[in-house]
């Protein structure tokens, strides 16, 4: 199993030259979450803080709290009153409202918004951190970073990886079935995002362990090994998709980087939540987007392969393409978002015209490389397209509310949400990203 792998490289001197390191103790199965009370008195913590929103409280929190109070642990506990908390300044403020001083140990209730806000507090209160997962819907369990809105842009922060996770069965097989087919969105990524790693090695000399990529290989085919269980909340499929989705977040933490675990399948959920933020658009879990985000990308990375690189094609491609038009178009697009988006420009320099040369030089070089990389990651479209369609599970844009038409922007905007390269900003160096979209 991937989970005994990660368990084994912890600590050992890596093949990249890197020694990985992760330390959280992770508890899954029937009934953990009695193991609450054991947990706090190892971080030599006395009182908790306890975080949740009015699901993750019906889902787990009172169980939590019963756990307490039946082990004579004192707590402090808020949980968000609005229907929907959005991962921002306001919530984030929130929580600190509420915090207690007194506490010594947070303990998060939840999955994606709450692990996010909790692993701030923990860092900024420099308390240890406990969370206890109610659905297997994304991978934010085990990274040290938290995907918050900043100023109307998706911005990856450094906050805290948590010092237990609990993965009680018993609770997260009673999650909602949208989140876990979330989570499992969440882990088709991971195709893509491993294929972009590679690729970005090869051309940019990026950092790139095969170990921690093969890790998630590991965990992602089990996931979709066991896809039929997930819909029967078989306790094999649902823990497989949690552990995978821990495992993607280890995998981050061992990189140093979040490339293990995102693409340009993720750039394209978070355009749709800055939309959906900036002008309340509609938008759905994100790992659902993710999903869709990978059948998209999958189809493009089909279309980049029949397309022959022309060298002169792709210098006069750089040479006509005027940044402050774009910009523009990035304004209307994101609102308030595109601006530090904009910004990045002048530190990224990826239209810089000499640093596009060589990269296209690389890229020229070695195209039957990348297309190499291409076929041994990525499954077909019709594969991804037929287990969305198995699990009843969305695949396009207009499935969750969204204007088709948006497509082509929204890809093309996601070359510069961050300094990551990506099959966006492929196309864009190959000068055929519009030809792609087309």
């Amino acid at each position: 199993m991937a989970i005994n792998k990660m368990h084994a490289m912890n600590g050992v001197l890596c093949s990249c030259g890197k020694v990985h390191s992760f330390s959280a103790d992770i508890l899954t199965g029937k009934g953990v979450l009695n193991r609450l009370p054991s947990c706090i008195e190892k971080l030599g913590a006395a009182k908790a803080f306890v975080l949740s929103d009015k699901n993750t409280y019906a889902a787990a929190g009172t169980a939590v709290c019963d756990v307490l109070e039946n082990a004579s642990v004192p707590y402090t506990s808020y949980s968000f009153p609005d229907d929907t908390v959005e991962p921002d300044e306001k919530s984030v403020g929130a929580a600190f409202m509420h915090y207690d001083t007194k506490c010594d140990v947070i303990i998060g209730v939840g999955s994606g918004v709450i692990n996010d806000i909790s692993k701030i507090v923990s860092n900024i209160t420099g308390k240890p951190y406990i969370i206890v997962g109610t659905a297997p819907s994304m991978d934010g369990y085990a990274s040290a970073t938290s995907s918050m809105t900043r100023d109307g842009l998706k911005v990856s922060l450094p906050s805290r990886s948590a010092d237990v996770i609990i993965a009680d069965a018993d609770i997260l097989c009673n999650a909602p079935m949208h989140m876990m087919k979330s989570g499992l969105g969440d882990m088709l990524a991971k195709y893509v995002s491993i294929c972009e790693w590679r690729i970005s090695h090869l051309i940019n000399g990026e950092y790139y362990c095969e170990e921690v990529a093969s890790l998630i290989r590991s965990a992602l085919a089990r996931c979709v090994e066991n896809w039929q269980g997930l819909l029967n909340r078989d306790e094999t499929a649902v823990m497989a998709v949690f552990e995978g989705l821990v495992i993607g977040g280890v995998a981050m933490n061992y990189a140093g980087l979040s490339r293990p675990a995102s693409g340009c399948e993720h750039y394209i959920s978070h355009i749709i939540d800055m939309r959906a933020v900036e002008f309340g658009t509609p938008m759905d879990l994100h790992g659902i987007q993710c999903a869709i985000g990978t059948l998209i990308a999958a189809r493009l990375y089909e279309k980049l392969k029949s397309i022959t690189p022309d060298r002169e094609k792709a210098l006069a491609y750089a040479e006509k393409f005027d940044f402050a038009a774009w910009s523009e178009q990035l304004r209307k697009l994101l609102g308030k978002g595109a601006e530090a988006m904009i910004a990045q420009e002048a530190k990224e320099r990826k239209y810089d015209i000499e640093l596009h040369k060589a990269r296209l030089e690389v890229i020229l070089s070695n195209w039957e490389e990348i297309l190499k990389i291409i076929d041994e990651e990525l499954p077909s479209s019709a594969e991804f397209e037929s287990l969305l369609t198995a699990i009843d599970a969305p695949r396009s844009l207009a499935d969750i509310g969204i204007d088709e038409a948006l497509l082509p922007s929204f890809f093309a905007a996601t070359k510069d949400i961050r300094d990551k390269y990506v099959l966006s900003r492929l196309a864009w160096d190959l000068g055929v990203l519009d030809e792609l979209l087309s």
